[in-house]
């Protein structure tokens, strides 16, 4: 992504805007894990100096993969870099109407020749296991009712005045409905990278043509995880649905404001923790063997080191908690400290 900071340096409108359009166009690709080929990115300069168009750039994407397909069905590089391209071409146009239609027609344009069902309302319920949830999955909306739901959620979107609003209160209400339009899920696949789309275009319906794009693309896996948090709950376990999340990554879009965004602090066993100069942990609440354990849940080969890393506390400490939960009877290790694995002890 570096690549394309040069053309923000020189100054030059025309070539900053389409660079800029490219950084969102492939950050948006990290939402599923997703990073586009050398080839894209040369192709993409080319298109920033003015020598080719953004026709020309899908017709060289596609030419590329038809003389050298790929045939890992792991490897997705070739969706990312159309996708990519597509996104680019998209956000370039002045067009956007705000409707059921529009956001089917996004995914189309997308997922074209990629997924099947591109642009197509799924018939098929779906979950998905997510690791903020600790591999629980958010309740999608039932096969059944995606396209009365669909036009249900515009429909009260187009009744609502934002006459009168601030500008905290509006960023609250797009949250609500972006949230909503996501948790509806009408596709199969793609349904973050099209709802960030089409908020990004609606955005600029509403008046809001200089918000920082930009953010997509270091940070489109926290948007997606903060549309997550949005819509799960379990009372049972005094897990809430929040919007706070969402509406720090708007704020810092439309309103240019300066929240840190930390993906582990969304995790629903995430416990705050300050690393003390006896290189303890402080916590609020329960100990942090809580959040070790649901890491090790999630990721039965994980390590003391990324165990460190993703709580910001030293090895040590991340050592001494695994050697917590062992001596605890929580976990156990199976086979070698290098080719094994963690296992769970239920009681």
């Amino acid at each position: 992504m570096d690549n394309f900071d040069e053309y923000l340096r020189q100054g030059e409108p025309n070539k900053a805007e389409k660079a800029k359009v490219w950084k969102t166009a492939i950050g948006l690709q990290q939402v599923d894990g997703l990073k586009p080929s050398e080839y894209l990115i040369a192709t993409a300069k080319q298109n920033i100096e003015g020598d080719i168009s953004i026709d020309e750039v899908k017709q060289r994407i596609d030419s590329y993969y038809e003389e050298s397909p790929v045939k890992d069905a792991k490897n997705r590089t070739e969706e990312a870099d159309k996708v990519s391209a597509r996104i680019a071409e998209i956000l370039n146009e002045q067009t956007f109407t705000f409707s059921p239609a529009e956001y089917l027609t996004i995914h189309r344009r997308l997922f074209q020749d990629i997924y099947n069902y591109a642009g197509k309302i799924r018939d098929y319920n779906i979950t998905k296991k997510e690791w903020i949830l600790d591999g629980e999955t958010v309740l999608y909306a039932s096969a059944e009712s995606l396209k009365v739901t669909l036009e249900y959620d515009f429909e009260q979107e187009k009744k609502f005045s934002y006459k009168g609003l601030n500008q905290r209160e509006i960023i609250e209400h797009i949250a609500h409905f972006t949230s909503y339009l996501w948790q509806i899920h009408i596709f199969g696949e793609g349904n973050t990278r099209t709802t960030a789309i089409f908020l990004i275009k609606y955005l600029r319906k509403l008046g809001f043509k200089d918000v920082n794009n930009g953010l997509f693309e270091k940070h489109s896996l926290y948007f997606r995880n903060a549309l997550v948090r949005a819509n799960y709950e379990d009372l049972s376990k005094g897990i809430h649905k929040t919007e706070k999340y969402l509406i720090n990554f708007l704020s810092n879009l439309i309103l240019d404001e300066n929240h840190e965004f930390k993906n582990r602090e969304m995790h629903v066993n995430y416990i705050d923790t300050v690393k003390g100069q006896d290189d303890t942990v402080k916590c609020s609440g329960d100990t942090v063997n809580d959040t070790v354990l649901g890491l090790i849940k999630n990721n039965n080969k994980i390590t003391a080191v990324e165990i460190s890393k993703h709580l910001k506390v030293s090895l040590s400490t991340a050592k001494r908690k695994i050697k917590s939960l062992k001596e605890s009877g929580q976990i156990e290790r199976i086979g070698s400290d290098k080719t094994g694995h963690w296992r769970v002890i239920k009681k």
